[in-house]
């Protein structure tokens, strides 16, 4: 990885705009341009010309701009709200101990619950359950790509964040939106928070890449209950 600092002002909108022609539905078409933007179930992405091929949205989900911090998400929920917290998250009882979903250990689980489940299902994937299907959450190895090319720390309309540059020269910006704790947002503006879909050994924990001031990092991980960002991927690319 390299790490740079800079000021530029890029960016595109989140959605492609309605087109009356055809009802304002424009499916799963393309219709890009030299910036890369395309767009897919209506949601606009950008083909860095990485390796796997994996196309990265230009926003947030819940943002209307990529400068935008859009919603936060516990771990396997797929809407926001206004407090995070055990005693508020989906998949327990409220305590890390008393898991009811994507819990592979008996001592983390609800009278011993286990399902075995390490990724999250489509319908727990906020992504997947807000773009539709194509739509999803980062694996930890798209992270861990996306973090070996060129990232500026910088400012984008008067936000600061991480641009990333990929092997064609396009870029990807990704604000630093802090996370939600209890009803609290933390660190906004200084780091961004953003999920992968992938549980830690500990049940009651996530992986998640920290966009510090410094380096970035995606082998942290956090309690599946915290608010934090999602940035979504997909791999179906438009001609």
């Amino acid at each position: 990885m390299v790490l740079i600092s800079a000021m530029v002002i890029i960016g595109t909108g989140c959605t492609k705009p309605n087109d009356p022609s055809n009802g304002g539905n424009e499916g799963n078409n393309g219709g890009g341009d030299n910036s890369g933007i395309n767009y897919y179930n209506g949601h606009a992405y950008v083909d860095l010309g990485l390796p796997s091929g994996t196309l990265w949205a230009t926003c947030n989900v819940g943002a209307e701009v990529p400068e935008g911090y859009g919603d936060y998400f516990a771990w396997g929920e797929t809407t926001g709200k206004s407090s995070y917290h055990w005693l508020t998250y989906k998949y327990c009882n409220g305590a890390p101990t008393l898991l009811t979903k994507y819990c592979h250990d008996s001592w983390y689980g609800f009278n011993g619950f286990t399902d075995n489940l390490t990724m999250l299902l489509p319908e727990d994937d906020a992504a997947t359950a807000n773009w539709g299907s194509g739509w999803r959450m980062p694996t930890d190895a798209e992270w861990r790509e996306l973090n070996s090319i060129t990232v500026i720390k910088t400012w984008q309309k008067g936000v600061w964040g991480s641009l990333f540059t990929g092997p064609n020269g396009r870029s990807l910006f990704l604000p630093a939106a802090g996370y939600r704790d209890n009803s609290d947002l933390d660190n906004a503006g200084s780091d961004g928070y953003y999920w992968s879909n992938l549980l830690t050994n500990d049940p009651g924990s996530a992986h998640f890449i920290s966009l510090g001031e410094i380096v970035a990092s995606v082998y942290h991980n956090k309690n599946r209950y915290y608010g934090l960002s999602v940035r979504a991927v997909c791999s179906v690319r438009q001609n």
